[in-house]
């Protein structure tokens, strides 16, 4: 935190910062308590309906017991993927829902003011070390959340979304912040614009493809354990929360997540190929195996593989999904662990 007692742009940002981390938690509460209602309305149609299929069993068969309710998770299932790509207008009105993203909008508006006010203070932009790579980084994040409900309904990805941006921007708050200070030579460039917001951008698809990927193994368990359930007749097995009943299935949450990976992995390529091209007018060579210059590669690689193994292997289901959180776990490495610990040419985190 600045030591400074004077009102400054750089204690506006700082105040902004923290009002934007309050706000954010506001909404993943809210979010939450979405989740949680969801999930009582679904145990609830969970209970009429094995009742339903009890009386079925016992007054004629068990097979159309069986049958039952691996129809009745079909239906779900369905009514679920439409209700992921119904218009802003059609939506279902989830009260609890709506102030998640109310609080989220509010506070990426704060959490914006922070980052802009950040960049004119130090007049340029604010992506030069560790904490302002945070800060824009997670305004990206909640940023391309946003966007992306005009076109997919996901708010059921509302406290994820504003868990992770509290978790990181608290963190970095705390432990990353440094007062501004003047660019080193080699980030005097053109590219510190292009590579580092590009890679921000790369990022966010890729948090929002993890989170997907994290629901579809949750998904899928369910589902699993509801067809086991149908198959030897039992009437109730607990799969999981109760509000994955009211998520679209496995596979539709897969193929999004995938459409983000994809994304995700275009951006992150023309990072690789914009950090060679800063590499070689800042210090003469395109590659030179600096330990950020091969984590950066390395994610790309899982990236490039799950992409390849998923489109041409048939690598799908569980596979897909840990190939996608094992690409998001090194990106948050390469952050966190790679910035702090490992020494190299890359020596930009900003901390002493």
């Amino acid at each position: 935190m600045p030591e400074t007692a004077t009102f400054t742009l750089e204690s506006v940002s700082v105040l902004l910062v923290w009002t934007a981390i309050a706000v954010y938690a506001l909404a993943f509460v809210a979010y939450a308590v979405d989740l949680a209602r969801r999930g009582a309305v679904a145990v609830d149609a969970k209970t009429e309906g094995a009742r339903e299929r009890e009386l079925v069993a016992a007054g004629y068969a068990g097979a159309p017991a069986r049958s039952g309710a691996v129809a009745e998770m079909h239906e779900q299932e369905r009514a679920s993927e439409a209700a992921l790509n119904a218009p802003i207008g059609r939506r279902t009105r989830l009260v609890w829902a709506r102030i998640g993203t109310s609080l989220t909008v509010l506070g990426f508006l704060f959490h914006l003011g922070g980052d802009v006010t950040r960049g004119i203070a130090a007049g340029r932009v604010p992506w030069s070390n560790m904490y302002e790579f945070a800060l824009t980084g997670t305004l990206l994040v909640v940023a391309v959340y946003l966007g992306v409900l005009l076109r997919y309904d996901l708010r059921f990805l509302g406290s994820f979304i504003t868990g992770l941006t509290v978790v990181l921007l608290g963190a970095s708050a705390l432990s990353f912040y440094v007062e501004i200070t003047p660019l080193m030579d080699p980030l005097k460039s053109v590219w510190l614009v292009i590579h580092v917001f590009v890679a921000s951008l790369a990022t966010a698809l890729f948090a929002l493809a993890f989170g997907l990927s994290v629901l579809q193994l949750m998904q899928a368990r369910r589902e699993r354990r509801t067809a086991a359930a149908s198959e030897s007749s039992a009437v109730a097995l607990k799969g999981g929360p109760g509000f994955l009943r009211t998520l679209p299935g496995a596979d539709a949450l897969e193929s999004l997540a995938y459409r983000f990976a994809i994304l995700g992995f275009i951006f992150w390529t023309f990072t690789l190929i914009a950090g060679s091209i800063w590499a070689n007018d800042a210090w003469g060579r395109y590659w030179g195996f600096d330990t950020k210059e091969v984590w950066t590669f390395v994610i790309w690689v899982l990236y490039a593989g799950y992409i390849h193994a998923r489109a041409t292997r048939g690598w799908r289901g569980s596979r897909s999904a840990w190939l996608s959180i094992i690409g998001f776990t090194a990106v948050i490495f390469n952050f966190t662990i790679v910035n702090m610990f490992f020494k190299g040419l890359h020596a930009y985190s900003g901390l002493s």
